[in-house]
């Protein structure tokens, strides 16, 4: 079921170990990962925007919003954010969801977890991590949920020169909400072609 919270998917990197391009735009099971990401977002949301920078109609086929980093140099996916935050207050939105645009696999229940991981830790922030027992904790610092009142905040903060995620959102006692790494990382996340082909490989075994 659809929230009222508006999702962004962050398509702002420079793809270096793909080639360069967009990899998010590469093919993937007969669509694009891009494409993919979006369906899986889309019941999970009100209304999806894509944060990238460029010439925004090479996501026509997507038929949505486009929102350019407002913040110069590519200061990296907290400007992506920033954007987000700053549309959806447009939108008279109290929070949005983002998500990684080359992790196409990523949970079906993610939106409502993060909105009870906030809740529950009482924080603007959610974040999603992985974690396998006796093993160190792995946090997803792209797929969170954030409150659009910090917008100014972080703001200051990228104009200060501040570029990680998770030194920010330390800042602001974000919540956690961990997910089960089986029977895949639904954080597996496409960076190379040797992972494009394990990306065909969940596809086709239907884990996804």
């Amino acid at each position: 079921m659809s929230t009222d919270i508006p999702g962004i998917i962050l398509a702002g990197g420079l793809s270096r170990r793909m080639g360069g391009g967009d990899k998010s735009l590469k093919m993937l099971g007969g669509g694009s990962i891009i494409s993919l990401a979006a369906a899986r977002l889309r019941p999970q949301v009100s209304q999806i925007a894509i944060n990238a920078n460029g010439d925004p109609t090479r996501f026509a086929e997507l038929c949505l919003p486009v929102l350019p980093d407002t913040i110069a140099e590519f200061p990296g996916p907290l400007a992506g954010v920033l954007a987000g935050l700053d549309w959806a207050a447009g939108a008279g939105a109290g929070h949005i969801v983002t998500v990684a645009a080359d992790t196409p696999f990523f949970p079906r229940d993610l939106v409502s977890r993060l909105t009870h991981a906030a809740a529950e830790q009482d924080s603007p922030i959610a974040l999603a991590a992985t974690s396998i027992q006796g093993m160190k904790r792995i946090m997803h610092p792209t797929f969170g949920l954030w409150k659009v009142d910090l917008r100014d905040d972080l703001r200051a903060a990228l104009n200060d020169g501040l570029r990680k995620i998770v030194t920010w959102t330390d800042r602001h006692g974000a919540a956690v909400a961990e997910f089960a790494v089986t029977p895949h990382d639904p954080f597996f996340n496409i960076n190379t072609p040797e992972d494009m082909v394990e990306a065909e490989r969940i596809l086709i075994a239907g884990r996804q």
